[in-house]
């Protein structure tokens, strides 16, 4: 990360034939579109944001394979492609890794232009994971800094590095930042993903901190845990002597810095030492293999790089045998990003090992390449790292990345934001707690008829039978599922009716053709309105075969098998308990729900054939019906019951399902499209009765069983 007071040094051309301010490509984005919608938003301080696919959705291709912009189905690279990371830092934790990222977003002038990315609006850290290193779910953005943030007296926060360590017998997760140039933070958290809290309330590495006087920028932390549980903190950078170095301060500037940590983590112990690492410009890395200690750094841009020191903007490194130095020059491993993807800029990376396998994350302009705006916008990615005889190889950067390490589990729970690839969606903070993070869970939404997502690699292993999903919409749409790609074999299809909300989430579900084996899932979206068909929580396939494929009954009488009029008890599929008024009593507005079968009157029902193609339920407790309250053609409205009138309140229609015996009670006051529903496929007694558009689900299927008496 370099601060905006550095950008004069940036102006220099860097040795791979690049200019680091790339002219911006008019590429296939809309860019009207792009100045009408950000002018739409919220201005602060004449700055706005937009999010990635806000303005990817203006920019779909006809050919749905055509709007995964940078990461094509295949490769890994970037990690992801929604939005924006960058600077990432890699955590490893419990079988799965953490990467943390500058949250990077589109910034606009006052007459909605996409500006430079200045780097002055970053004040939150954004967390994605992984267990395979392909399929990446994001966790979301961490306030950091600023009246919202955990480090209320930041103004920003860049570059974050994390790790974690046993503190009185319990995990704890420590994730340190640069704020702006001038400072590093750090906050603590019971859990790699927050919520964090600021412990010290103030900075941990000021200029007045032991050792650091002189150094230009306090920025740009690595942290590392050795194997005694001692933390050392590696952070700096810059150039001294002003706007105009010597060569000598461009080719030893010496603003590397090393400090061990106290035992808490959270404050330092002694002195810093210098690092003098050649050419020295920002970017700390840190790792240990094999008992030696690996140093390693971005150089900078100025001055003349003779032969046997770093080239401009490439990543170093440094080995010693003590965390706190002094450390060797070796040589470099990783190009600055120009070399490989034609588009260059500043050079931030952390290696790290997973599954006994080395890596390196770094970050590179290949998403605003694609989108045809080079201003700065960085986005992460991953190639493997090797050693020969403790010398690091050169890592090859390429758009392929990393191989998959284990497959996905496709009937597990799997949040919608979990994304190898995508088309045109984005993800938002969710209202429904998550599976992992309860206070932080998200969902997908910006869903448009022809996006898509996919996840690689679900081993369905003998089979799956059906597939249900977490969704929340005011216009409905459905969820395509294809094999292999998105326009593969079609398994299944999730019809998405409205629930009332684009946060008010239902479980619905669907049978998919046998599919067995390891395939890589497309979930492709489609729906009549220009709006958002749905959001989507999270979903899992089983191998249990649903009875959720009836056709959708037609909103006209369709009382195709007729019942006898007579007493019933009548039973929800979903939940096996009876319809029952609630309290067992007799009066006018009293509330309907499910209870477990008990004979008592308030589950008992006359079915009364009105002549016209619907029937009447009336309550044993009384002359009272079965009543959609206020006679409203709304989603939730109650169910109850009410003063006999045999009005349209009060009126419904059976309609048969492809469960024998089973059926659904439309309404006539919604003209039958929508009926009685088991409220959020509920289970226990109490559950409540309402009226929800149909979903053709078993928590709106109904069984009537003749009482005899």
């Amino acid at each position: 990360m370099f601060k905006k007071s550095s950008l004069f040094l940036l102006m220099f051309t860097v040795s791979a034939g690049f200019a680091l301010r790339a002219s911006v490509v008019k590429a296939n984005i809309n860019t009207t579109f792009i100045k009408q919608a950000s002018i739409s938003q919220a201005q602060n301080g004449g700055l706005l944001k937009l999010n990635v696919n806000n303005i990817l959705s203006s920019a779909k291709a006809s050919s749905s394979t055509t709007n995964a912009l940078a990461k094509v189905p295949g490769n890994s690279n970037p990690l992801i492609t929604h939005k924006f990371g960058a600077d990432p830092f890699a955590m490893v934790y419990n079988g799965r890794v953490y990467v943390y990222l500058s949250s990077d977003a589109f910034e606009y002038d006052n007459r909605g232009n996409i500006k430079d990315n200045d780097y002055n609006n970053i004040k939150t850290i954004s967390v994605i994971s992984s267990n395979d290193m392909v399929n990446w779910t994001d966790n979301g953005e961490i306030p950091v800094a600023g009246p919202s943030g955990a480090a209320k007296w930041a103004s920003n926060s860049w570059a974050p590095a994390a790790t974690h360590k046993v503190i009185n017998g319990k995990d704890k997760f420590f994730l340190y930042f640069a704020n702006n140039g001038g400072g590093i933070g750090v906050l603590t958290s019971d859990s790699p993903v927050g919520p964090w809290t600021d412990p010290i309330r103030k900075p941990l590495i000021t200029g007045s901190t032991p050792g650091v006087n002189g150094v230009p920028w306090i920025f740009d932390p690595a942290v590392l845990v050795d194997d005694d549980g001692t933390g050392y903190l590696y952070f700096g950078g810059g150039i001294p002597g002003g706007n105009n170095p010597s060569q000598s301060q461009i080719a030893n500037p010496k603003s590397a810095r090393v400090i061990k940590l106290a035992s808490d983590m959270i404050h330092t112990s002694g002195s810093a030492a210098a690092i003098d690492s050649p050419f020295m410009f920002e970017d700390s890395g840190i790792h240990k293999c094999n008992g030696k200690y690996y140093y390693s750094y971005c150089s900078n841009f100025s001055g003349t790089h003779s032969y046997g020191t770093p080239p401009q903007g490439d990543i170093a490194y440094m080995t010693s045998s003590n965390p706190m130095g002094p450390f060797t020059y070796q040589g470099t491993f990783l190009k600055n990003p120009g070399t490989y993807f034609g588009v260059g800029g500043n050079n931030h990376h952390a290696v790290f090992q997973f599954n006994n396998q080395w890596y390196v994350v770094y970050h590179a302009q290949t998403l605003g390449k694609a989108m045809g705006i080079t201003k700065g916008y960085r986005s992460p990615m991953i190639n493997k790292l090797s050693y020969s005889n403790g010398a690091i190889n050169n890592v090859v950067e390429d758009m392929q990345g990393v191989p998959q390490v284990s497959n996905l589990n496709p009937y597990e729970r799997t949040e919608a934001e979990t994304i190898a690839w995508n088309g045109g969606i984005s993800t938002e903070k969710c209202s429904a707690p998550g599976n992992n993070a309860p206070f932080n869970n998200l969902d997908v939404t910006s869903v448009n008829n022809g996006d898509w997502l996919a996840v690689s690699k679900a081993d369905f292993k003998n089979g799956a039978a059906s597939f249900k999903a977490s969704v929340a919409s005011t216009v409905g749409g459905q969820i395509e599922i294809h094999l292999d790609s998105v326009d593969g074999a079609l398994i299944g299809t999730l019809n998405v009716s409205p629930t009332g909300g684009e946060q008010n989430f239902k479980e619905m579900q669907c049978n998919v053709k046998s599919v067995s084996g390891v395939h890589n899932v497309f979930f492709k979206f489609v729906g009549n309105s220009n709006k958002n068909l749905f959001n989507i929580d999270y979903w899992q396939f089983s191998t249990n075969s649903t009875n959720d494929n009836p056709p959708t009954p037609t909103p006209t009488p369709a009382n195709n098998t007729t019942l006898s009029n007579g007493w019933y008890y009548i039973k929800n599929v979903n939940a096996q308990k009876y319809l029952e008024v609630a309290g067992n009593t007799g009066k006018a507005g009293q509330n309907v729900d499910l209870r477990t079968g008990s004979g008592a009157l308030g589950q008992k029902w006359y079915l009364t054939n009105t002549g016209d193609g619907y029937v009447t339920l009336t309550s044993a407790l009384g002359n009272f019906m079965l009543d959609i309250a206020n006679g409203a053609n709304t989603d939730g409205a109650n169910v109850q019951i009410y003063n006999a009138y045999s009005n349209n309140a009060q009126k419904y229609s059976i309609n048969p399902s492809s469960t024998n015996g089973a059926y659904y009670i439309g309404t006539v006051s919604s003209n039958g499209t929508k009926v009685l529903d088991d409220y959020n496929f509920g289970t226990s007694d109490g559950t409540n009765v309402c009226q929800w558009t149909y979903g053709g689900h078993t928590n709106q299927l109904w069984i009537f069983e003749p009482t005899n008496n």
